[in-house]
């Protein structure tokens, strides 16, 4: 690594607070910045738009950051806390205990889309943002892999059900079907991609029936 590309990185680092009341105003802070993401997308997030939503000066943002950038990839972090905390459903056995394959794989697909959906505005920011954001891309990249092996570790108890050859590349397709067509309706709308959208419940309902169908080769039921 080059020092040029070290500078970068450090001047991504954010300073963490060390008393009580910095701590606090470092957390509205990075609600704010989550509620803004939310709100307006990337282009309605400026330091000054974080400082006047969490009631705090400018140099409570300089003292742990260098710049917007880092400020907004502390903000990134946060908003992916809450959806990675979310996710643990996937390590959870007792929540998937007792589960014929087909109700397993509708339950994984609900919990898969569920979450992103429940968290669209902010998902939809940080993805529109991404395209054109290296360090978002890179990260997310790492972080919806982490999601694929949870969901792969679970999809494959039922792996003496699944009709194909490679149950493990097919659960990982049946994944990349499922996330990115959710993906795609949180971040363009649900009539993005048909001509006559559902509500999201019909969208997770569909789309647990359709890698129902794909991985285990039958109708519902």
């Amino acid at each position: 690594m080059g020092d040029a590309e070290t500078r970068s990185l450090d001047d991504l680092e954010v300073r963490p607070p060390k008393q009580q009341r910095s701590r606090e105003a470092w957390n509205r802070v990075l609600d704010s910045g989550v509620a803004i993401l939310e709100d307006g997308g990337y282009d309605a997030f400026t330091i000054a738009a974080v400082c006047e939503r969490a009631s705090v000066a400018p140099t409570a943002i300089y003292a742990r950051t260098t710049s917007k950038d880092a400020l907004f990839l502390a903000v990134y972090e946060h908003g992916i806390a809450s959806i990675r905390d979310e996710q643990q459903v996937f390590a959870d056995p007792a929540h998937w205990a007792g589960l014929a394959p087909a109700a397993l794989l509708r339950e994984a697909v609900a919990q898969l889309a569920g979450i992103s959906l429940r968290h669209q505005r902010y998902l939809r920011a940080v993805v529109l943002v991404s395209g054109v954001h290296p360090e978002v891309q890179a990260r997310g990249g790492r972080y919806v892999h982490e999601l694929a092996d949870l969901f792969a570790g679970v999809v494959l108890g039922a792996r003496d059900a699944i009709t194909h050859e490679d149950p493990e590349r097919a659960v990982l397709s049946c994944f990349g079907s499922s996330f990115s067509t959710t993906i795609l309706r949180l971040a363009y709308g649900p009539a993005f991609t048909t001509p006559a959208p559902v509500d999201d419940a019909a969208f997770v309902t569909d789309l647990g029936e359709t890698a129902v169908r794909y991985l285990l080769g039958t109708a519902p039921g």
